[in-house]
């Protein structure tokens, strides 16, 4: 087929599983670091202190309000003018999706938390449990169950927009993409469709099986 003759170049297919790995690091260590991040941030969002609940409210907003590519340029180019940060452009985009990754998963912490019925916080203290444990042990877990199809969905989430980080100059799959098209433009006028063809399916590969577990995950704590 027309076009498809340049995914059998030499380094065609190399290249674009390195911008791939790039794309899964950032993602990856993005999400890592977000889930204590959302779960710090979604506990405080919990308590009665006043002033705390209104800077979280304040910082999940400003979040939520930002497109994440304005605030890519605000960390890569603004924090670098105002604070002198040497930030590169990876560590901008991890900065980035931690800080809109966490205050997402705060609110999905929030809501978790504050949906678990009282009776459950009443029956563990009737049992001697400290307010820590019956966090720990009785609170936490059930709330866990009740975010985590939403919890994955976000991760798919910032492994989608992780191809924000090309408009950083960053070299991830969608950057290598360009590059392969660019350097076969007269070779392959039509070769677009294949490459962008195979990205898509990279990014299919690496969000489905979080789709998979995820699933799995929630038919077996249903039946326990």
């Amino acid at each position: 087929m027309q076009g498809a003759e340049i995914l059998l170049q030499p380094g065609v297919f190399p290249r674009l599983l390195q911008g791939l790995w790039v794309t899964v690091w950032i993602a990856g260590v993005s999400v890592g670091l977000s889930v204590p991040v959302g779960l710090l941030v979604g506990w405080l969002m919990t308590l009665r202190n006043p002033l705390i609940r209104i800077l979280m409210r304040i910082y999940l907003d400003f979040i939520r309000i930002m497109p994440q590519l304005a605030l890519l340029f605000i960390a890569f180019y603004g924090f670098a003018q105002a604070w002198g940060w040497n930030l590169d452009a990876t560590g901008a985009c991890v900065l980035v999706f931690v800080l809109w990754g966490g205050a997402e998963l705060g609110d999905l912490v929030r809501g978790a938390l504050e949906s678990i019925p009282k009776s459950q916080y009443e029956s563990a203290y009737v049992l001697g449990l400290s307010p820590w444990q019956t966090f720990s042990r009785v609170i936490l877990p059930q709330a866990v169950r009740r975010l985590l199809p939403a919890s994955v969905n976000l991760a798919t989430r910032i492994v989608k927009t992780t191809s924000l980080a090309v408009l950083l100059g960053v070299v991830e799959v969608i950057k290598v993409g360009q590059q392969i098209i660019d350097a076969h433009r007269f070779e392959f006028p039509t070769a677009t469709l294949w490459i962008y063809g195979v990205i898509f399916f990279m990014y299919f590969i690496v969000c489905w099986p979080l789709s998979i577990v995820a699933r799995r995950l929630e038919k077996r704590w249903a039946h326990d």
